[in-house]
């Protein structure tokens, strides 16, 4: 029967299409469309030639396996063809139910006859392979191509350490061996990470960066992507008995040292199958490496023999698939997402498409300068991949589809919450708000940050408190911490009358603090206690260290361009400095002094350590009177220590400065050092009141 017109027009047009994705997919390795994309044409094309079987051209896609060999590669023409296997495109139980019907009908049994024995195992998502031993010798490694030519990659197999270069035990004369080469998924998130940092383009997915990697001229590229490979088939054999069943050969196969997969099974009948499917669906996002279905296969040889061929596939397999993991769709719009740090993060609004078992309507393009290099525009067709319960990611754009009304992505120059400025660093790929204390999109982790131990201190105020504050606009900023009554908290959700009372007595305590544990909490990125520190010590007070300027900030021992710049731009910020005079109408103070003197001060390149409960200082206090003047606080005695100073209760700090003989000073006496005009110290009996 003849094809009308407009059915030749289609198939011809799926056929250079098709041609084309293949070429990208098996020859180029950079695929431009899903998987998901291909299966759909090819079905319709298949669809049409069965339709239609004047339609079915020799050079038909359908007719084919793979792509072209590589012309810098040697060719490898294979002694047994590798062939692919029909695909189930039904994702339920159905597809199971389809295979075993066919294969019962093939071997002619009645409905009453036993159960066929099958063999299920994984479908990888990587690059065939034909590993080629001679007396148990590696000798030759071979791509699938276009099922009857392959390329030669033998040099660059060698350096997957999977792939044994010998057998072990007893090696027939001739084994071909096929399998999967593939990259695991955290070996391909490392690779990404590291492209990303030497600014080179990321890779679209594991398959085609392990394809990449095999089919490389120089060794030494694939031998820098960390590969993988599973054995599971035969190509030629001479001199071998081969196993009477599937299931015995994956066997035989792990006995020579090939890995092969643990998740495999043999079913007698299809309940087996289904259960299978179903069961590595749910396993599907834990593993380590990709997969897009499962693949059932008559477990006998015989009966596989006796089955045969069809076309370019199996009677006795097929590959059941799960649902896509990645899709094509438009990407209508770039969001922007602030999170808990302050990270702007780009998110893109798509039209709705299912992939990975859900329908997605968002998804991540992590940063700026990703969608640079990725080329994305608004407005373009993309590929979204999603893995399991990985968030949603836009791969790439789909750049044959564009029709000119695509626009460039910019990055705001202020948070789209509360309307601080955005600043990125020098050095940075994330675009960030300044406005820590204020932004509500930061407010929790603010306020965990604002209340931990280094910092203020406040006892009680941890993540499970701080989130039902937040959630039930209790508190806003840190500011409203102080506004905090016994009975507000004690309202709230598994807090008792005893426990909101300790966290209010917390709060009170902490209004009394120290420059450098202030300076801490308020969160400033880039500054640790150790910066807040020094920032303290060198300033002295908080409204010098707000005034000052980058370059009077990089005169802080230890703070460079990029810290100086974090610090300037945050204290920039007014709705950050009205956080600041709030917490301090609150009445939260600390001791102030002059600007340390680092060159000349008192204590100048003294070590001192502060041991025991002091008079009238705390231990931060005295820590902090120290190193305006210049000194060094060290938590342990050793002979390096200029001075102890020793309080009531002092311990075995003490003992130990008596054993080395180190000056010891009561606060008396710290504070007749502090107030000398040079570093020398007075005489130690006139300091050394309590000893």
């Amino acid at each position: 029967m003849s094809a009308p017109q407009e059915k030749a027009q289609r198939a011809q047009a799926l056929r250079e299409t098709l041609d084309r994705y293949n070429r990208e997919y098996y020859v180029l390795d950079t695929p431009s469309v899903p998987d998901a994309e291909y299966d759909r044409l090819f079905a319709e094309l298949q669809a049409l030639e069965q339709a239609y079987p004047a339609l079915a051209t020799p050079d038909s896609p359908t007719r084919r396996v793979g792509g072209a060999p590589l012309p810098e590669l040697t060719p490898v023409t294979h002694r047994v063809p590798m062939l692919s296997i029909n695909t189930e495109t039904d994702k339920s139980a159905q597809g199971a139910l389809a295979f075993d019907a066919r294969v019962r009908r093939a071997l002619g049994l009645e409905t009453d006859a036993p159960a066929v024995e099958y063999a299920a195992e994984l479908k990888f998502d990587g690059l065939a392979i034909n590993l080629r031993y001679e007396d148990g010798v590696l000798v030759q490694a071979a791509t699938r191509g276009d099922g009857q030519t392959g390329e030669d990659v033998t040099h660059n197999v060698r350096t997957i350490g999977q792939i044994p270069l010998r057998l072990s035990g007893e090696a027939p004369p001739v084994i071909e061996v096929r399998g999967e080469i593939y990259m695991r998924r955290d070996a391909f998130e490392a690779l990404n990470a590291r492209q990303r940092e030497a600014g080179l383009k990321t890779f679209v997915n594991p398959r085609n960066t392990a394809a990449g990697a095999i089919r490389q001229l120089d060794p030494a590229i694939a031998r820098q992507r960390p590969l993988s490979f599973f054995a599971y088939g035969l190509g030629e054999t001479v001199g071998w008995a081969r196993p009477g069943t599937h299931a015995a050969l994956l066997d035989a196969l792990a006995a020579f040292g090939f890995p092969v997969c643990e998740h495999r099974c043999v079913s007698q009948g299809v309940e087996g199958l289904i259960a299978f499917h179903e069961r590595i669906e749910a396993l599907r996002p834990g593993l380590p490496y990709d997969i897009d279905g499962v693949v059932y296969k008559v477990n006998d040889v015989r009966l596989q023999e006796e089955l045969g061929f069809v076309s370019r596939e199996p009677r006795w397999a097929v590959a059941h698939k799960y649902p896509a993991q990645e899709e094509m769709t438009r990407l209508i719009g770039i969001d922007i997402q602030v999170g808990r740090t302050g990270a702007l993060t780009p998110v893109a609004r798509l039209e709705p498409v299912f992939v990975g078992g859900v329908t997605v309507t968002n998804a991540t393009l992590h940063n700026e300068d990703e969608i640079r290099r990725k080329g994305v525009l608004v407005g373009d067709w993309v590929i979204v991949r999603r893995a399991g319960d990985v968030i949603p990611e836009v791969v790439a754009p789909v750049v044959d589809r564009r029709d000119g009304n695509e626009t460039a992505f910019v990055m705001p120059t202020s948070c789209p919450i509360c309307g601080s400025h955005a600043v990125r660093g020098e050095d940075e790929a994330v675009t960030r708000c300044s406005g820590g204390l204020f932004c509500p999109a930061q407010r929790k982790q603010a306020l965990i940050h604002f209340a931990s131990r280094k910092a203020m201190d406040i006892e009680g105020l941890g993540d499970r408190l701080v989130e039902q504050l937040v959630d039930n606009a209790i508190v806003k900023t840190p500011a409203d911490l102080y506004k905090l009554g016994v009975l507000g908290l004690a309202s709230l959700e598994r807090m008792a009358e005893k426990s909101a009372a300790n966290v209010v007595a917390a709060i009170e305590k902490s209004r009394e603090t120290t420059l450098q544990r202030f300076v801490y909490a308020l969160g400033i990125r880039n500054v640790g206690e150790a910066t807040a520190r020094d920032l303290a010590r060198h300033f002295g007070a908080l409204d010098t260290l707000i005034a000052a300027d980058v370059a009077a900030l990089q005169a802080v021992p230890d703070v460079g361009p990029v810290v100086a710049q974090s610090i300037h731009e945050f204290f920039a910020e007014p709705h950050n400095r009205e956080v600041i005079e709030q917490l301090r109408a609150a009445g939260v103070h600390w001791a102030e002094h002059e600007p340390a003197r680092h060159q000349d001060g008192p204590l100048a390149g003294k070590t001192l350590v502060v041991t025991g409960t002091l008079p009238s200082l705390t231990r931060d206090e005295a820590k902090a009177l120290i190193e305006a003047a210049g000194g060094k606080v060290a938590g342990s005695v050793s002979k390096k220590t200029d001075y102890v100073v020793a309080g009531e209760a002092a311990g075995s700090k003490l003992e130990k400065a008596q054993q080395l003989n180190v000056s010891i000073l009561d606060e008396a006496g710290l504070r007749a050092l502090l107030s000398a005009e040079s570093g020398d110290a007075p005489e130690t009996g006139a300091q050394n009141a309590l000893f």
